[in-house]
């Protein structure tokens, strides 16, 4: 089968590899659809942090965030799989650990994750193997488009849902990316109030245009009462900004990662009552990110630009936008197409 292999920083080919099987416990998938995310892009560019902590090593084979239709199974594996369109949970714990045990397998620290750590091959090829119990129907009612964005829509979701808004609170998302998007999607779906900061430009003319929350830059941020603050950015002096604008005893929530380290002034944080979350990984919600996503209060699909083959990849990993695109954040992958 045809997949994609980043053999080194910057460099990247399409080729034929031997193709995954079913082994127990464990389904095959044709792959239909598959997002290509920031963290694709630090592999690709070598200043991924698992590469320099030995979780990852190249040749690598990419992809997360993906959609696609259950071909066969292995031994132990129910049959009713076959013929399922489904997504996958990237976080692939141990199973046998206190943390795997008590549901949080995606702090586990013995776990794979698909495409990302421990040699598991990603979505970014025509096939691929997964552990039947990371698997989560797809509805008819949430395309292939939609579908691919279950991922990232889960770590939205959990940002949404660990800044505790009530009906008619102010929201601050931090970033007009693809994460921050969706955090402003499902916070108005919840009847908040939200706002998005950016640096001035396409990113923020296209949130902006979506409609889904009132854009602002830095230098021009009304002088709001933000009940929550939700950092989406790779900025590593966000984090502490965060904190100074959130209202005393409001919530800061960071699902952003910055290349280098972020600091935050905890003096800032008890004297302002303020509490701070951490959101790593999307699995404690995918399922009900397919619940939104089917019920239709809230449609991603005008986040994705365009859709290329897996001869796209590379260009796209190295900062080029497709011919043709449109204005959002998010590219997609189709491995069934020429090229």
């Amino acid at each position: 089968m045809r997949a994609f292999v980043v053999v080194r920083p910057g460099a990247a080919v399409v080729r034929e590899v031997d193709p995954p099987v079913a082994v127990p416990g464990e389904v095959l998938v044709d792959v239909s659809r598959v997002g290509v995310c920031g963290t694709d892009v630090e592999f690709f560019t070598g200043e991924m942090q698992y590469l320099r902590d030995g979780h990852a090593h190249y040749p690598l084979r990419l992809g997360h965030e993906w959609t696609g239709t259950v071909a066969a199974v292995g031994t132990g594996v129910d049959e009713a799989w076959v013929g399922r369109r489904v997504v996958g949970d990237t976080m692939l714990g141990c199973r046998a650990c206190d943390r795997c045990r008590r549901g949080r397998r995606h702090v586990c620290d013995r776990r794979v994750e698909v495409g990302i750590r421990g040699g598991r091959d990603g979505a970014l090829a025509e096939r691929l193997a997964v552990p039947a119990d990371s698997l989560h129907a797809v509805p008819d009612a949430v395309d292939d488009t939609a579908a691919a964005l279950v991922e990232p829509g889960g770590n939205a979701l959990r940002a949404v849902l660990a800044a505790r808004l009530a009906p008619g609170d102010r929201l601050l998302v931090l970033g007009p990316g693809t994460i921050g998007l969706l955090v402003a999607m499902f916070a108005r779906a919840e009847g908040a109030e939200v706002h998005v900061l950016g640096l001035p430009g396409a990113a923020l003319d296209f949130a902006a245009e979506l409609g889904v929350a009132e854009p602002h830059t830095r230098d021009a941020l009304p002088p709001l009462t933000f009940h929550a603050v939700v950092d989406a950015s790779n900025d590593p002096a966000l984090p502490a900004l965060a904190v100074d604008l959130v209202e005393p005893g409001g919530r800061v929530v960071y699902v952003g990662l910055a290349g280098a380290p972020s600091l935050v002034d905890t003096r800032a944080l008890t004297l302002r009552d303020v509490t701070a979350v951490g959101v790593l990984s999307a699995s404690p919600a995918l399922a009900a990110t397919i619940d939104r996503y089917a019920s239709g209060s809230v449609d991603p699909r005008p986040l994705v630009a365009a859709t290329v083959p897996l001869g796209g990849v590379a260009g796209v990993l190295g900062g080029r936008r497709p011919p043709g695109a449109l204005g959002g954040p998010k590219i997609q992958v189709d491995p069934r197409l020429p090229g």
